[in-house]
């Protein structure tokens, strides 16, 4: 596994508190582009090239995870939710609460075990504000020592290679997204006949923040987001519900959260299909009931900025460690990067 891609998935980074990935991102977008800058909101910005047109491409680099809402007396930590978390996958779950020294402090995700449940708890799904996490202190004094109200917590970092182009890692949405744009910002030329820039938003899981503002400063004739989508190749999802596969090329997504997000306009449509078709890249076509990228705000921001979406099929989204294939991440950077270089002559 590439060393950045390696940092990006083991970072720490809710929304709201991307400090750390920004500065992995700042690196990295540094040695490929002209120029890179943080904004108010804590985008970052990255340019390259010099043209009529602006090309914006987008990922986020924020993560769910939680935040400490309150100790109680025994030393057991309470928290909220940042981001869509199922509550069925907490309980027994190992964390990192970073303070503010950016220290990592482990703990695990408990609940009222159901061998001390009545018959009536037993029935309901335990929900997460029943659940605490314990750092094995034993006082409130002594972990608000180590830990403070605020505190963003994240799942256990972890990355690896599953079997050949099979790879797995926390927060792999998006920021396998993050990694592939940082690879197309490489592979255009550095005299590029535009201004193209590469946008890792913030807050996108709470609200599709920094898309919203990014794109708003930008003000770009075309935008191109990355994200990743649900892959349907596992057991309990049929065909009808996600056709999507791993290792089957990046999805080109016509239509979001069944029209709530964004609906991809016809040109920008066969632009990108005409790309992939034209370059011979593997591809999927994504059409999906639920959830939505930055391209929900990008897309209506000022007047309307046409906007494509490309999406990395991944297992397991929303949970301590998603499943993705490289092949994908890489048929998203080359069909990025000739979309692009088709909309700078076509759009």
């Amino acid at each position: 596994m590439e060393e950045l891609l390696k940092d990006l998935l083991m970072s720490d980074g809710i929304s709201g508190y991307e400090e750390n990935v920004a500065q992995i991102m700042t690196a990295a977008l540094k040695k490929v582009s002209d120029s890179v800058e943080t904004d108010k909101f804590g985008n970052v910005i990255a340019k390259k090239g010099k043209g009529k047109k602006k090309i914006m491409i987008a990922a986020h680099m924020d993560e769910i995870g939680m935040v400490v809402k309150h100790v109680d007396e025994k030393g057991f930590i309470y928290f909220i939710k940042v981001g869509g978390i199922n509550d069925s996958i907490l309980p027994g779950k190992i964390v990192e609460i970073i303070n503010k020294k950016g220290e990592r402090v482990k703990g695990v995700l408990g609940t009222k075990p159901p061998h001390l449940m009545s018959a009536e708890e037993a029935k309901k799904p335990v929900k997460f504000d029943d659940m605490f996490i314990d750092i094995g202190l034993d006082s409130r004094e002594k972990v608000l020592k180590v830990v403070d109200i605020g505190d963003q917590i994240i799942f256990e970092p972890n990355a690896g290679v599953l079997n050949g182009d099979i790879y797995y890692g926390k927060a792999a949405d998006n920021r396998i997204s993050c990694y592939a744009m940082v690879k197309v910002m490489e592979k255009l030329p550095k005299n590029f006949d535009a201004e193209v820039y590469a946008c890792a938003t913030a807050q996108e899981e709470v609200g599709l923040k920094g898309g919203r503002t990014s794109s708003f400063k930008i003000n770009p004739d075309f935008a191109i987001v990355i994200d990743t989508t649900v892959a349907g190749d596992m057991p309990g999802i049929a065909d009808k519900v996600s056709a999507l596969k791993i290792g089957k090329g990046v999805a080109v997504t016509i239509i979001e959260a069944s029209g709530r997000g964004t609906i991809v306009p016809q040109k920008v449509r066969k632009l990108m299909l005409d790309a992939a078709k034209e370059n011979k890249i593997a591809h999927q076509i994504d059409v999906i009931d639920g959830g939505m990228t930055d391209g929900a705000v990008v897309y209506t921001n000022r007047e309307g900025i046409l906007t494509g979406i490309l999406s990395i099929p991944t297992r397991y989204i929303h949970a301590p460690t998603s499943v993705f294939n490289m092949k994908d991440v890489d048929s998203a950077v080359a069909l990025a990067v000739a979309t692009i270089k088709k909309a700078v002559k076509e759009l």
